[in-house]
């Protein structure tokens, strides 16, 4: 019985761990492919999302980290450089009027 109920928390707080939440502001980011789209704007520094052991990238938490980067470099919009499933993965954090 102990054995269960340590199995149980172990899973729960390995679930709430990997969740990656917003930061404030990040749900305003604009995200674009289109490097045409930032032409006027101001870059101020890379985006590069973490990826594991294997150098593989969470596509469940790749969007908000990414988000989450461009917020904290004061940026308000990501070029997305390259996605892993979709998601992206690498870029460039720009301020844009």
């Amino acid at each position: 019985m102990l054995h269960a109920r340590v199995l149980i928390l172990t899973v729960t707080t390995s679930l709430l761990v990997s969740c990656v939440s917003l930061a404030p502001g990040a749900d305003k980011v604009r995200l674009t492919k289109s490097a045409s789209d930032v032409s006027s704007c101001k870059a101020v520094g890379n985006i590069n999302v973490p990826r594991d052991s294997k150098g593989q990238v969470d596509p469940a938490n790749a969007s908000t980290e990414f988000r989450n980067q461009v917020v904290g470099l004061g940026a308000n919009t990501g070029l997305v450089t390259s996605a892993v499933l979709g998601v992206p993965s690498e870029g460039i954090a720009y301020v844009c009027p």
